[in-house]
């Protein structure tokens, strides 16, 4: 049995799990609506970027810049997990958009995408886990 399975990962081992991940989900809230969508992205300067065509994504975080995203990574013995709550905000200038340009962030899909989203993060959790068995659930009862 695990002792604790569970670890709170400090702020700079969140930052550093999420710069391993490429592929996150980006939870928006829309008009009282939830969604979700994943997303191809980077990890810069502990800043999220990612890029999106235009369209209900685009569209709700810019109504509403209030965003939670989520990445997590697994194997046989255990996983993580990292939350970020901030503020999406779509590139606009020149300079933003050319020195974007510049980073390693590829579309997976074939299809134009011209927006890059950056997420400014408020607040950022993780946890590691250590899987295992489910302990006695019942026991000394008749």
């Amino acid at each position: 049995m695990v002792d604790n399975p569970i670890k709170e990962l400090s702020a700079d081992e969140a930052w550093n799990r999420l710069g391993q991940a490429e592929l996150g989900r980006i939870a928006l809230s829309y008009d009282g609506q939830p969604d979700i969508y994943p997303v191809n992205y980077l990890c810069s300067d502990r800043r999220i970027i990612f890029r999106t065509a235009q369209g209900t994504k685009l569209y709700e975080l810019t109504a509403n810049s209030h965003v939670a995203f989520e990445t997590d990574d697994h194997d046989a013995d255990g996983g993580w997990s990292v939350v970020v709550k901030g503020t999406a905000r779509v590139l606009e200038s020149h300079r933003e958009i050319e020195a974007a340009d510049t980073l390693p962030l590829r579309t997976w899909l074939p299809t134009l995408k011209y927006n890059y989203v950056e997420i400014s993060a408020d607040e950022i959790t993780g946890r590691e886990f250590t899987f295992g068995p489910e302990p006695e659930r019942y026991t000394g009862e008749d």
